[in-house]
């Protein structure tokens, strides 16, 4: 016996209604705008606590695996630190390649089990979670790899009580 149109039309919306509570939604833009702004400032008062300098960036990529990311940062001190090396640091550089390796590895940078690609340094200092719509990337770069990882782990709890 074929089924009866309003018992496909009650599977069918069951069946939406189910996707669409499986595949959590991200915090609008606005709110996300909003939490980074926070975690931002989370980590501008640790560095300062660690009496350190540098960028923080905290980033989201909505979805199962990283193709995009809503991004911020703020200088926390200066862009650059031209003490550290002949040629000097372009700390927003290093944050951003902190967390291209994690966007690849979905481990804190420095952690992963491989030789560093092109592009990345290995160093640690940025951490990364899964949340159920995406992913939560931060870095810092400035301090020694344990200072800019405690930073971001500072960001990191700010970013994840939104989600």
């Amino acid at each position: 016996m074929p089924a009866r149109p309003s018992a496909v039309l009650l599977f069918l919306a069951l069946t939406a209604a189910s996707l669409c509570a499986a595949s959590p939604k991200p915090p609008s833009p606005k709110k996300l705008d909003a939490l980074q702004t926070q975690a931002l400032e989370v980590m501008k008062a640790k560095a300062a606590a660690l009496n350190i300098q540098g960028v923080a960036v905290v980033s989201y990529a909505p979805g199962a695996s990283i193709g995009s990311w809503t991004s911020k940062m703020v200088v926390v001190g200066h862009l650059t630190d031209t003490k550290a090396s002949a040629n000097g640091n372009n700390l927003l550089g290093i944050a951003y390649a902190k967390s291209a390796e994690m966007a690849v590895t979905l481990q804190d940078s420095g952690t992963a089990n491989r030789p560093p690609m092109t592009g990345e340094f290995g160093w640690q200092g940025g951490t990364i979670l899964q949340v159920s719509s995406g992913y939560i990337v931060v870095a810092f770069s400035g301090g020694k790899s344990e200072d800019d990882l405690q930073v971001s782990k500072a960001g990191l709890e700010v970013m994840k009580s939104g989600f």
